[in-house]
C-alpha cells in the first residue's frame, strides 16, 4: 500500500510534509479509555497514521455508549471495548500497529504502559484516574493531553510538568464530594467528539512540533457547546504544587478503583407489576409539589449527596425515580454505596410514568 497516496492531503501541507509524516509513524501514543473522546481521538490518530497506538479500557460495549462512541456499531455491544476497536483501527489503517489492554489503568500497571509509549491520551471520566495520570507522568517524564466532557461543555489542556504546571496546579486536590459523570449527567455526542478530536489534533502538533504550531501547553481551552464560544486560559506554575513542585522520583501513586454499579432500569410497566417495591422521587420539593406518582415517597437527590440516607425497607425492591431517569441512576449508586441491595431506576422517569398513564387511559377509553 502506498504510503504517500493515503497521507498525501496531509503531506502536501507545508506544515506537516514528508518529514512530519515520518515522525507520526516513529510516534507511539496511549489512549486512556475507548469511549467518548477516545473514540473520535483514536480514529484521527489511526488515519493520520500514527505508528504505534496503545488503547486501554476494561470495559464493553453497551447500547448507551453508541450515542457518542463513534468507535462502535450495534454488532459490538457486549463485547471488550479494547478488542473492537483494535479491529476497527487496523481495519481503517494496516500500516500501523495497535496495542489493546483489557484492563484498567492503575498505580500497579501504569508504570510499565507509560515508559512504553511517547504520548498520553487522556479519555477518562473521573478524577481518581486523571490525577493518577497525572501524577505518573511527571514521575515518567511523560506529556498528556487532558480532556473533559458534560452536557455542553468540554475541556482540552496539555500538560507536560518538564515545560510548565501540571494538573494539579489547576486542580491541587479531588472533589471532597463525588462528582457525576456524563454517563449520570448527560453528554451530547458531538461534543465528546470535537473535544476527542481537538485532543488528536493537539497530539498531531505536539508530534510533528511545526514552528507555526502552538499547543496548549500551560493553557486551557474551553468549549461552551450552548453558546458555541470558546475561550482560553493560562494555567499558572504552582510553586507549592503538591506533585510536580517536588522531586518527582519521590512521588507516590495512589489510585482507588472508583467503584462502578450496574444499576437495572425498569420500564414504568414493569413498575406497575411489581408488588413488593417502594417507590421513592428524587426529585426537589417543586418538582414533586408539581405532581408524583401515587403512593410513592419522596426523599430528594440533595439530601442523599450529603449522606443522608432514606429509610431502609426490609425485603423489598427500591425504585428511584426523577423526571427523566438521569438524577434516578445517580441517586442509586449512591445508596449502592450504602449498602442499600436491590435497587432500581425508573427508566425515563416521571415523564415516562404519565406517558404509561396516558396511554392506559386512552385504551379505556376505547374499549
Amino acid at each position: 500500500m502506498n504510503s504517500k497516496q493515503r497521507y498525501k492531503r496531509q503531506i502536501s501541507l507545508p506544515e506537516i510534509g514528508e518529514e512530519g509524516q515520518e515522525k507520526l509513524k516513529k510516534a507511539s501514543i496511549l489512549c486512556v479509555g475507548a469511549g467518548g473522546l477516545g473514540s473520535p481521538a483514536l480514529l484521527y490518530l489511526a488515519a493520520a497514521g500514527i505508528g504505534r497506538i496503545g488503547i486501554i479500557d476494561f470495559d464493553c460495549v453497551d447500547l448507551s455508549n453508541l450515542q457518542r462512541q463513534v468507535l462502535f456499531t450495534i454488532n459490538d455491544i457486549g463485547k471488550s471495548k479494547t478488542e473492537q476497536a483494535q479491529q476497527k483501527l487496523l481495519s481503517l489503517n494496516p500500516q500501523i500497529i495497535v496495542e489493546r489492554y483489557s484492563e484498567q489503568l492503575n498505580a500497579q500497571n501504569i508504570e510499565t504502559l507509560f515508559q512504553s509509549y511517547d504520548l498520553i491520551i487522556d479519555g477518562s471520566d473521573n478524577f481518581e484516574t486523571k490525577f493518577l495520570i497525572n501524577d505518573a507522568a511527571i514521575k515518567y517524564n511523560k506529556p498528556w493531553i487532558y480532556g473533559a466532557i458534560q452536557g455542553f461543555d468540554g475541556q482540552v489542556s496539555i500538560f507536560d510538568a518538564s515545560q510548565g504546571p501540571c494538573y494539579r496546579c489547576l486542580y491541587p486536590e479531588k472533589p471532597k464530594t463525588r462528582i457525576a459523570n456524563c454517563a449520570e449527567t448527560g453528554v451530547i455526542g458531538a461534543v465528546a467528539g470535537i473535544i476527542g478530536v481537538t485532543q488528536a489534533l493537539q497530539a498531531i502538533q505536539m508530534i510533528v512540533g511545526h514552528k507555526s504550531f502552538v499547543p496548549l501547553l500551560g493553557k486551557l481551552w474551553i468549549l461552551d457547546g450552548h453558546m458555541m464560544e470558546t475561550k482560553t486560559l493560562n494555567i499558572p506554575k504552582n510553586p507549592n504544587c503538591p506533585t510536580c513542585a517536588q522531586e518527582h522520583k519521590n512521588i507516590t501513586l495512589n489510585f482507588s478503583s472508583p467503584v462502578c454499579y450496574f444499576i437495572p432500569e425498569i420500564s414504568a410497566e414493569q413498575v406497575s407489576m411489581m408488588k413488593n417495591a417502594v417507590l421513592i422521587d428524587v426529585r426537589e420539593q417543586e418538582e414533586w409539589d408539581a405532581g408524583h406518582i401515587e403512593g410513592s415517597l419522596h426523599y430528594p437527590l440533595s439530601k442523599i449527596e450529603n449522606e443522608n440516607m432514606p429509610a431502609r425497607h426490609q425485603d423489598k425492591d427500591i425504585v428511584l425515580y426523577c423526571q427523566r431517569g438521569v438524577r434516578s441512576l445517580q441517586a442509586a449508586r449512591l445508596l449502592k454505596d450504602h449498602g442499600f441491595p436491590d435497587v432500581y431506576s425508573l427508566s425515563g422517569g416521571y415523564e415516562a410514568w404519565i406517558k404509561k398513564d396516558q396511554s392506559s387511559r386512552k385504551n379505556e377509553t376505547e374499549a
